[in-house]
Parts: structure tokens; C-alpha cells; sequence
């Protein structure tokens, strides 16, 4: 741990790489796993061409997933002290894999959200955007002012990743001196294949996981097997 501080504290193009793991200790699910979202719903209604075919039943599943949970969610240590990370200025920011947006919450400024946001909206017919807030889910599915259908800005199965996070993304991994891996399985592509990238271009891998992960045995430099409030109220402390 001493020697992971140490890392953390000497860095000056750091980057975080988050997955559902540090959102677990607000309240929201994860997607896979024990307790995993899909272990209960079928994953279907988030699929492109579900969504176009049956945008009232995809609506329907979302609010009750997606819109309430993770509208009501509140950051945790682990969020704050990322943020705190980067306002010291050895980090450059986050890629996260969440569409909760609790980052920002936490007072994170370059967060690129990998598979996109449920806080922003458009319209599928003219493009039109909405802040969610600002967006009534008492009817469903929700129309834009064109009469046009809804959608949450977030990746959908079947849908790409929006290419200027992707590049975004790309570059900070490479970029990165030290890159602290939190809360994935690396499972997911392509984002999984971040790290991977960071490692390519030397960075250190710190990585922090209740369970081992795909990078635990080969790519990361360090490994703490326990939350992300554990490890991160710690190197508050440290800090």
C-alpha cells in the first residue's frame, strides 16, 4: 500500500478507470454478478432495435431500472476522493464506465462516460437535446416538442460508442503515468481495453477490486482486494 501511495502521489498524468464496483456502495446495482441487474430483467429492452420496435415496453423497464435508483444515488467516499485526486492536479481525470454521473456529483471535471449518460436525452426523430431533469416520465414514452420519441444518451446493445469519448479515452490511456483501475471486471469491450492500452504505453496499474479481474494476473502492478470506499478512505488519509 505504501508503495501504491507513493505511485498515486508522484503522478502526473494519472487517470481512473471506473466500472460498476465503485457505484455499488451508493446503491446502484451492478449489471453482471451477484445482485447484477440482468440476473432480474432481461437486457433486451436496452437493445437498439427493441428500443425503435417497442420504445413504450424499453421505456417502461428503463424508468423502473435506471430512473429511479440512480436519479436518487449520492456519491461515496471512493467518487469524492477521485475527485480530490485530480483537483491536486497529478491526475487528469476519469473514464468510467457508469452512466450515473455521480463523478460530477462528486466534483470530478474531465469524467469521459464511456458508455454515455441517463442524464441527457434526444430526440431520435430531430436530434433535439433534453437534460433529464428537465424531462416529464409520467407519460411514457417520452416525446420531444416535434412529437418525435426519446432516448437516454446512453449506449445502447447494439449501438457504438460515441467516437469522440472513444478518443478521449484512447488518449488519456496512453498518456498515463499511473492508471488506477476501480470496481470493473474488464469484461466489457472495447472498454476493457483500456487499461490494457495503458499498460502498452507504461503505465503503473493500480488496481482496486472486491474479486480478481481479467487484469489482475498479468496486468496490474498492484492489487488490493477490497472496496472502493476501503482503499480510497485510506489514501484520503495518506493524501
Amino acid at each position: 500500500m505504501d508503495e501504491a501511495i507513493k505511485r498515486i502521489k508522484n503522478a502526473r498524468r494519472g487517470v481512473v478507470f471506473t466500472g460498476a464496483g465503485v457505484s455499488v456502495e451508493s446503491g446502484i446495482p451492478p449489471f453482471t454478478g451477484a445482485g447484477g441487474l440482468w440476473n432480474q430483467y432481461d437486457p433486451k429492452f436496452i437493445e437498439l432495435d427493441f428500443f425503435y420496435g417497442h420504445p413504450t415496453r424499453s421505456w417502461q423497464e428503463m424508468k423502473k431500472i435506471f430512473f429511479t435508483c440512480m436519479d436518487e444515488a449520492q456519491p461515496n467516499k471512493a467518487h469524492r476522493v477521485i475527485a480530490q485526486l485530480e483537483k491536486r492536479g497529478g491526475f487528469q481525470g476519469v473514464i468510467t464506465q457508469n452512466i450515473d454521473g455521480l463523478h460530477q456529483k462528486a466534483g470530478s471535471k474531465n469524467v469521459q462516460e464511456f458508455h454515455g449518460t441517463i442524464h441527457q436525452m434526444h430526440c431520435i426523430a430531430c436530434g433535439r437535446k433534453y437534460k433529464t431533469e428537465e424531462v416529464s416520465l409520467d407519460e411514457l414514452p417520452p416525446k420531444c416538442f416535434c412529437g418525435g420519441v426519446l432516448k437516454p444518451d446512453f449506449v445502447f446493445y447494439g449501438e457504438g460508442i460515441n467516437p469522440a469519448v472513444y478518443t478521449a479515452s484512447q488518449e488519456l490511456a496512453e498518456e498515463a503515468d499511473v492508471m488506477l483501475v476501480v470496481g470493473t471486471a474488464g469484461q466489457v469491450m472495447p472498454a476493457c481495453s483500456l487499461p490494457l492500452l495503458a499498460k502498452q504505453f507504461g503505465a503503473t496499474i493500480i488496481e482496486v477490486n472486491t474479486l480478481p479481474s481479467a487484469y489482475t494476473d498479468g496486468v496490474s502492478d498492484f492489487f488490493f482486494q477490497e472496496k472502493a470506499t476501503e482503499f480510497f478512505s485510506k489514501l484520503e488519509q495518506a493524501l
